[in-house]
């Protein structure tokens, strides 16, 4: 492993979909991204010219092991707990989006006074969703009532229910719906932020290989203009909810590997 003095982004994927709502099939998509990373089709080189294929500039950690037994939500917060510690800045491929709930506490032990932004077509705000508070449809829930992040701005959704909106004003969440998002829209934090990227933020007309597919998304090119635009300093991410096995041609993934190449470049910059 190279020394994570010219490292500033690591790769871990999260393969659990144990807690999905739905459709399983997530647990399925970190190797999936990875291909279309290193698909011959593009190339490692992101748009603000950083070429994430030289060496000591990304990091890949591999996949988490959870399968070996014991509580997946403590090998989670174990596993990206010591990526944080040696000094990287973690992009996380999941896997559903329950495992957002493990790894932002991760990073928020680290980050006192992190911030959250949410990129989903879901608010994901269920108290517990069938009964389950670990669903992939209660993270934000779970995130806010630990207080685990000072602010929780979420950008792109078209699916709240009266519940979902009660939960928001409870935790004081700042729900930016789709159809109120204005062009040029600039995400601005002070200090540390997580970015969770729920792929079902973009219209399945881009990635149709998702669970919960909602018409009426981002395109990916708007997408990627959030997380160019970003203010604050980028200190960790994740890219969930990717399903290959309702992708078509891999689209989906390939949408992923884009984002996650300009999630990369972001923390490289934001790190100086």
């Amino acid at each position: 492993m190279n020394s994570t003095d010219k490292i500033t982004a690591a790769l871990l994927g999260v393969p659990w979909d144990g807690s999905s709502s739905y459709l399983p099939g997530a647990a399925l998509a970190p190797p999936r991204i990875r291909e279309a990373l290193h698909c011959d089709s593009t190339n490692l080189w992101t748009e603000n010219h950083t070429d994430l294929g030289a060496g000591g500039v990304l990091y890949d950690a591999g996949d988490l092991d959870l399968k070996v037994g014991g509580d997946p939500w403590s090998l989670i917060d174990e596993g990206a707990g010591a990526l944080f510690d040696k000094g990287y800045r973690p992009v996380f491929l999941g896997g559903d989006h329950s495992v957002t709930h493990p790894l932002v506490r991760a990073a928020a032990a680290r980050y006192p006074d992190l911030c959250l932004l949410h990129l989903d077509a879901h608010p994901d705000l269920y108290q517990d969703f069938g009964g389950d508070p670990r669903s992939n449809a209660s993270p934000m829930a779970r995130i806010m009532a630990e207080g685990l992040v000072r602010r929780l701005v979420q950008v792109g959704i078209r699916t709240a229910n009266r519940a979902q909106r009660l939960q928001a004003d409870r935790y004081g969440v700042e729900m930016i719906e789709m159809k109120d998002l204005t062009p040029g829209f600039r995400p601005c934090f002070e200090g540390p932020v997580y970015i969770s990227l729920d792929l079902d933020v973009l219209d399945p007309a881009f990635a149709p290989g998702v669970s919960h597919p909602e018409p009426g998304g981002l395109s990916t090119r708007e997408a990627i203009g959030l997380i160019q635009a970003l203010e604050g300093d980028l200190v960790g991410a994740d890219i969930v909810e990717c399903n290959p096995l309702r992708d078509v041609n891999g689209l989906t993934a390939l949408a992923g590997a884009k984002l996650l190449k300009e999630l990369a470049a972001r923390m490289k910059a934001g790190a100086g």
